[in-house]
């Protein structure tokens, strides 16, 4: 089918044919999504030196962290629906200058309360910012191959500007100041909205002008906030802490109303068939398992590298390097190459499976472990097998979803992510805190001095460490399994797609079309 042929007389395509500018947004759409992606780590390293300059206690240094997450990971679904209600392009330029001004105050803030307020102004004005920047990929790129290409070098980056955030903070932090991981946002935003301007034309007939539903907007926000501060308050006080279980409760309470509001409602918020459908369902699920393994390894390993064997913020970033590399590789070489050759579950299923042998690899860490027998190939490999998996993922997210609602099914994406983030740093985190703390009990007795005592402390934080990775070991598995057995649909280039017809009455070119949209991890 020619690149022509492929979009001629569909609504949401230019006249004539496909954007001419398609190639030039990707850029623009690109470099936001760095930005957004960066900021998820390149503040943790800047963190312990804003920290001192600031006076942020240790109790409340969470805050600029857990800040980001709940505005970001609670406001998603609205983000989505806006971007579907006022236009992608538009919500995509508001995003980008918002989060500008975010930074701007964030590296300019002079006390803890400027610092939070600022993170939580990245978060809302990022929760609008995603989605639309998905969603404008999903109805520029039509044609399969292209897309297959676009969002090769849209996952690579998005995968791996989690790892380019450790190295870039590193730098800042090291050879100039933290504030300098907020004021760097602001020439990547100002770059890509002016692009986003003057390049990205959308197509007509996409937009979703049904009235916004003011209970959804409410349920889903608070119930995901709730949940998303759970997870992160269990890390810090603990699961039985009795404000913990209440945000748990309360989640629950919420999301179960928002659901049974949505199934009632004429124009809902989240449209029950955007995640009932079983590729889309297979879909966020794996993606939210396998989020919930990299966060936790992305927290272990860095403190690894810094804490037990010494390595400095700029060199704890260069050592990721492998990751992206593996990231890259899989993203742009194989799941580009074979997502319209192969069936999906048979890239994500693999995938995983890849990713999970090079986290086995990272169970062998000891304190004196080599960097090359070990790190390296469980890197390479953890980042192979997740960009292999992520691109057929990409293209499933929206499938059969109609042009109006691909806002939201894209913010469906960022939020299982979220979601995954919260649960996998607080879950992990506590499995090995767990460990180590028991390990310390058996071993401290017999070490007689302060050098020796020193060493089982080491000692039990590699051990915690590991006994979380095994946990995630698991968890990449049952990824592996969910995306194996759930996900029927036939390969994307092809002219039908399993599974996609009972939903919309549509097969063949018209779910083809529409088969598209990035992940991201934050």
């Amino acid at each position: 089918m020619s690149e022509t042929a492929s979009v001629a007389g569909k609504a949401r395509s230019a006249p004539g044919g496909p954007d001419a500018n398609r190639w030039k947004a990707l850029v623009f759409i690109a470099l936001a999504q760095l930005m957004v992606v960066l900021d998820a780590t390149i503040v943790n390293i800047a963190l312990p030196s804003a920290q001192q300059d600031l006076g942020i206690s240790d109790g409340n240094r969470q805050w600029v962290v857990t800040a980001y997450a709940l505005a970001f990971g609670g406001l998603l679904l609205f983000g989505g629906r806006i971007a579907d209600l006022w236009g992608r392009k538009r919500a995509f330029v508001l995003g980008l200058g918002g989060f500008a001004l975010a930074s701007a105050l964030g590296g300019a803030a002079t006390n803890e309360a400027m610092m939070f307020g600022a993170r939580a102004l990245q978060g809302v004005f990022g929760a609008l910012l995603a989605p639309a920047a998905l969603s404008l990929l999903a109805v520029m790129f039509t044609d399969g191959k292209e897309r297959a290409k676009a969002f090769g070098i849209y996952g690579a980056i998005a995968g791996g500007g989690g790892a380019v955030g450790l190295i870039l903070g590193g730098f800042l932090t090291e050879y100039l100041d933290w504030r300098w991981t907020f004021f760097v946002n602001i020439p990547f935003a100002v770059v890509a909205a002016a692009g986003a301007y003057f390049v990205i034309r959308e197509p007509a007939g996409g937009r979703n002008r049904s009235p916004l539903d003011v209970p959804g907007v409410l349920l889903s926000t608070v119930g995901l906030v709730a949940l998303v501060y759970g997870f992160t308050r269990a890390e810090s006080e603990g699961w039985s802490d009795s404000l913990t279980v209440g945000m748990f409760v309360a989640s629950a309470v919420l999301l179960a109303a928002f659901v049974a509001v949505e199934a009632k409602v004429k124009a809902p918020l989240l449209p029950l068939r955007v995640i009932t459908e079983r590729n889309r369902g297979g879909v966020y699920l794996s993606l939210g398992l396998a989020i919930i393994a990299m966060f936790g390894l992305f927290l272990f390993l860095t403190y690894y590298l810094q804490v037990v064997k010494g390595y400095s913020p700029v060199k704890t970033g260069f050592a990721f390097l492998p990751m992206i590399a593996g990231m890259i590789t899989g993203s742009t070489q194989i799941g580009t190459r074979l997502m319209t050759r192969v069936a999906p579950r048979l890239l994500m299923g693999p995938g995983f499976l890849v990713a999970a042998l090079g986290m086995l690899f990272l169970t062998q860490l000891e304190i004196d472990t080599s960097y090359a027998a070990v790190l390296l190939p469980g890197m390479l490999l953890l980042g192979l097998g997740m960009g292999t998996a992520f691109m057929p993922a990409m293209s499933l997210a929206t499938l059969g979803v109609e042009p109006r609602d691909s806002g939201v099914a894209s913010a469906m994406v960022n939020t299982s992510q979220q979601v995954g983030g919260a649960i996998g740093t607080a879950l992990l985190n506590t499995i090995a805190a767990s460990a180590t703390t028991s390990y310390v009990a058996d071993h401290i007795g017999g070490a007689t001095s302060r050098s020796q005592q020193q060493l089982v402390q080491l000692q039990g934080q590699v051990q915690g460490y590991t006994s979380a990775i095994w946990f995630a070991v698991g968890i990449l598995v049952a990824a592996a399994a969910i995306a194996l057995t759930l996900i029927n649909a036939g390969r994307p280039g092809g002219t039908t797609v399993a599974g996609s017809a009972g939903e919309n009455g549509k097969t063949g070119e018209a779910v083809e079309d529409e088969l598209a949209v990035p992940v991201v991890m934050h």
